[in-house]
């Protein structure tokens, strides 16, 4: 049997500056205790060091998420920080200053955009984070650093949601409460991409926004009760759970028999299974996966315009507090991101 010769690989993309040794200490901002927003401290902490097959990445920018304000208050994710100072924050784009070995993919010098491994390292609200590799992509060339940095967390998330769970394709119908949110944006345009028929619930300043990301139907959760308008739905994806208006239990009186709900703030509704089974529908929660496989097959949408990331807002990394409170608020249109470093 013959063999056919391997192709070489393609050159890495790279930034056009060299790299140089990193620091070792850095500008990271902290939490020490769980408190409000201004528990947010600037601090000078030491550069991580990568081992095996970690990269070690320069950040320029890096996503705010809810999932950061709830953890810096002392839920979310508090319980798994084992070492404080904490610096939080899972998304991040940014340039590889090392590489495991010397003829790895990602390259010092190459553009890429992933998630950090927070609680059990250190997180991205600082100058460097350390993240395994295969847990980052190349970053799409048709996006700058800042608006990369509020894909991965985001988009993951909206991926597993409605590609792997969902199994979204031609004629579904799919309800996704937030939609005008950081997960909530990405899903639609996931889910309409897919070919499903799309329903959201948003604001209705965001009703034509999100009718041009692709949702058929736009509901105002304001002046209108969607299971009034809306039945015989094949997916429910909850981004906001019995915490509000019990949306949680109203969502399961819209699903077809043996719909699918997927509820991801499971913390407001403990008792959804049990809920689901009563009605005869089937329930799941879902937590995201850091991965990088899907991360470079979103990179690709994002680079042919199939996709499209909103950033509403950009602070500076020691405008962080500040973030924090607005995420807070609730009413973000896409994502909010913090500019760390130059490019």
């Amino acid at each position: 049997m013959r063999f056919r010769p391997l192709r070489s690989a393609p050159a890495p993309v790279t930034d056009d500056g060299a790299v140089t040794d990193p620091p070792d200490r850095m500008r990271a901002m902290v939490v020490e205790t769980p408190g409000d927003a201004e528990a947010l401290r600037a601090a000078s902490v030491p550069v991580p060091s990568p081992v095996m097959s970690e990269l070690l990445v320069r950040v320029i920018a890096a996503g705010v998420n809810p999932i950061d304000a709830k953890t810096r208050g002392g839920r979310g994710v508090w319980g798994g920080v084992d070492h404080r100072p904490a610096v939080l924050g899972y998304d991040f784009s940014g340039v590889v200053v090392k590489s495991p070995y010397e003829a790895h993919p990602l390259a010092p010098g190459t553009p890429v955009f992933g998630m950090a491994p927070f609680p059990r390292s250190g997180g991205t609200y600082a100058e460097y984070t350390v993240v395994p590799s295969l847990s980052v992509a190349r970053k799409p060339q048709a996006l700058s650093h800042v608006e990369a940095a509020g894909v991965p967390l985001a988009a993951l998330t909206a991926w597993g949601l409605v590609v792997e769970t969902a199994h979204a394709h031609e004629g579904q119908r799919i309800l996704i409460h937030a939609g005008s949110g950081g997960v909530g944006h990405f899903a639609v345009q996931f889910a309409a991409y897919f070919g499903a028929h799309v329903t959201a619930t948003a604001s209705g300043r965001n009703a034509a926004w999100l009718r041009e990301l692709g949702a058929a139907v736009v509901i105002d959760y304001t002046t209108t009760r969607f299971d009034e308008v809306v039945a015989e739905v094949d997916v429910v994806i909850d981004l906001v759970g019995n915490v509000d208006g019990d949306t949680g239990t109203r969502s399961l009186r819209v699903l077809r028999p043996g719909g699918l709900y997927i509820v991801v703030p499971t913390g407001s509704w403990p008792g959804y299974a049990e809920a689901a089974a009563a009605v005869g529908a089937r329930a799941t929660s879902f937590k995201v996966t850091p991965d990088g496989g899907a991360l470079a097959t979103i990179a690709r949408l994002l680079d042919s315009g199939s996709v499209q990331v909103y950033v509403d807002a950009v602070f500076d990394l020691s405008d962080v507090a500040a973030a924090h409170r607005r995420i807070e608020e609730g009413h973000t249109r896409g994502k909010l991101v913090l500019r760390v470093s130059d490019d």
